[in-house]
C-alpha cells in the first residue's frame, strides 16, 4: 500500500497481514524448536528399543535356581523357568476323530526336575533338584 506523505514524497506502509511482530517470529521458532525437540525425542526411543525376540520377554530359560524360602539351614535348588510351547489349530482330520472336538491344539514342555533326591526342612520334605531340562508338563492349570 502506498501513502503519499504532505511534501509530496511516498512512503511504504506495510498491510496489515505482512506486518511480522516480534511475538510472531519468536513463536513460530518455539513451534519449530518444540517440533525439532519431540522428534529427536521420538528417534531416540526408537533407536534405543531393543531388537530382541520378545516372544519369551519376562521369562528366563529353564535352570536351576535357589529357593529362597526353603534355604535357611542349607541351599536347596529347583527347576524354574520357560520352555517350549505354542498353540494351532486343530487339523480337520484329527477333530472328527476328537470325542469333545477343539479348534486349537496347544503343544507345551515344562522345565521339570532330571534329578533330585527328598530333603527334610523344618519337619517337611522337599525335593532338592540337582538337573533341569525341558519335557512333558506333569501339571496342569485349569
Amino acid at each position: 500500500m502506498e501513502l503519499v506523505t504532505s511534501d509530496g514524497l511516498s512512503a511504504y506502509q506495510p498491510l496489515p497481514c505482512e506486518r511480522v511482530t516480534a511475538s510472531t517470529m519468536m513463536g513460530s521458532v518455539k513451534s519449530s524448536g518444540l517440533c525439532l525437540l519431540l522428534m529427536s525425542f521420538l528417534l531416540y526411543v526408537a533407536d534405543s528399543y531393543p531388537n530382541n525376540d520378545l516372544s519369551n520377554m519376562g521369562c528366563e530359560e529353564c535352570t536351576l535356581r535357589r529357593n529362597n524360602v526353603f534355604s535357611s539351614t542349607r541351599p536347596l535348588y529347583q527347576c524354574m523357568g520357560c520352555c517350549f510351547s505354542r498353540a494351532y489349530p486343530t487339523p480337520l482330520g484329527t477333530m472328527k476323530t476328537m470325542l469333545v472336538p477343539k479348534n486349537i491344539t496347544s503343544e507345551a514342555t515344562c522345565c521339570v526336575a532330571k534329578d533330585s533326591y527328598d530333603t527334610e526342612v523344618f519337619g517337611i520334605k522337599v525335593r532338592n533338584h540337582t538337573e533341569c531340562h525341558c519335557s512333558t508338563c506333569y501339571f496342569h492349570k485349569i
